[in-house]
């Protein structure tokens, strides 16, 4: 019996570890991010960034690439490809996200302010970020705007928040 309740532990280890590295794969890049770009024995082609807010970022050699949108990998692939042949033979580009952009909390919150974007974030733990609801807050009318969107759309407490939203939580009248 030890031995399943341990194996169940490890199964359960890897299937978080495997979605947090599936987030990061997913995850697009935008102004406000803090990115670490290497690039294996080259040290004046290794940078640490936050993107500026056009999205574009300044890179030795390559002159401006367009970087919103932009997943981690995807970003390596540019780099590496852009790198290869006139400067280096075979690039080895790694890029880590050291920062993400952050996401809003506003209305009937202990806290209102900005936090920090992580991954996995639902709105129940960031509400808990912002110290939870205060007493007159409306908790059934949780709304939340998207990064890429203009309209607000009422969201449940185990949603997932990204980078960028920002969440409103109305007064209750009664």
């Amino acid at each position: 019996m030890l031995i399943l309740h341990k194996l169940a532990i490890v199964i359960l280890l890897l299937v978080t570890t495997a979605t947090d590295a599936q987030q990061a794969q997913v995850y697009r890049l935008a102004p406000g991010d803090k990115v670490a770009i290497s690039v294996f024995g080259e040290s004046d082609l290794s940078m640490n960034v936050t993107l500026a807010h056009d999205g574009i970022l300044k890179y030795p050699f390559l002159g401006d690439i367009r970087v919103a949108g932009l997943t981690a990998p995807e970003l390596e692939r540019t780099i590496a490809d852009g790198l290869r042949g006139d400067y280096l033979i075979s690039p080895e580009v790694t890029v880590t996200i050291q920062g993400f952009r952050p996401f809003f909390l506003n209305g009937e919150v202990n806290r209102p302010g900005s936090y920090e974007y992580q991954p996995g974030l639902t709105v129940e733990k960031a509400l808990a970020l912002a110290g939870g609801l205060s007493p007159r807050a409306a908790r059934g009318k949780i709304e939340v705007r998207r990064a890429d969107s203009d309209s607000f759309e009422r969201v449940n407490m185990d949603d997932p928040v990204h980078a960028g939203d920002v969440i409103n939580v109305p007064q209750s009248f009664f």
